[in-house]
């Protein structure tokens, strides 16, 4: 079985807005229903559950009944971090299953809705094949190093260096594990569960990844957004 967590526990505090960014409409739809329809849309995924921004739940309830999102199992409220948001989704799928042996578990970021029904087969593939798969791109700018962002004598070699996004797919139980070990040892705000899973010993495998697959944080990547989805090229968008 494979089963989506989506964090939505941001409060948009970047894009300036009254409105959370993953419930910003563009063209008459929430950003966080492009996301939903995604994963709605892949024939692999099973189930979709959501960690959402605390009284937005009946919000986004209300949203994926109207845009027929009928793999929505449950949506709960976030935590006070992105890792403890991820937490309280994969508790309730340990709530909604006696076995979670065979469960594989994708975390993604419901503002970033771009993502492609490639990147998600690539996901579950190679997620199959090492264990875990985390999606990237390639470092394509040079990247310096400089501790005043004013100044830098020292650049990092971008042909070593990738720029991880989402989806991130674990086996359930070894992420829920390592979750209970970092809340006990008191780490609690890790930034990706990469991140985490790293900081554990585990070694991260890569899956594809795409430039498009933008994480929307500020007003520009709304603008970028909309270019995307105006691109004739994106078939795989639901018009």
């Amino acid at each position: 079985m494979n089963i989506v967590v989506l964090t939505a526990g941001g409060t948009g505090t970047r894009t300036h807005q009254d409105l959370p960014k993953q419930f910003i409409s563009v063209d008459n739809k929430p950003i966080i229903i492009y996301t939903l329809e995604a994963f709605q849309q892949h024939p692999n995924i099973d189930a979709i559950y959501v960690a959402c921004l605390d009284g937005w739940t009946a919000i986004l309830e209300a949203y994926a009944k109207q845009f027929n999102i009928t793999k929505l199992k449950r949506v709960v409220i976030g935590g006070l971090t992105g890792q403890l948001s991820i937490y309280n989704g994969l508790k309730a799928i340990k709530e909604d299953n006696n076995n979670t042996d065979d469960i594989t578990v994708l975390i993604h970021d419901g503002n970033r809705p771009m993502v492609s029904q490639d990147i998600i087969t690539d996901s579950l593939v190679k997620q199959k094949q090492y264990g875990s798969a985390v999606a990237v791109v390639p470092t394509t700018e040079v990247v310096f190093v400089s501790k005043n962002g004013f100044e830098s004598n020292a650049a990092l070699n971008r042909e070593e260096l990738w720029r991880t996004q989402t989806p991130h797919a674990y086996n359930f139980n070894e992420l829920w594990d390592i979750q209970n070990k970092a809340i006990a040892d008191g780490v609690n705000n890790m930034a990706a569960s990469c991140s985490l899973m790293q900081k554990y010993g585990f070694t991260t495998y890569f899956s594809k990844g795409s430039e498009k697959n933008i994480k929307i944080t500020t007003i520009e990547d709304i603008e970028i957004f909309k270019a995307l989805l105006n691109a004739k090229n994106d078939e795989w968008i639901k018009k």
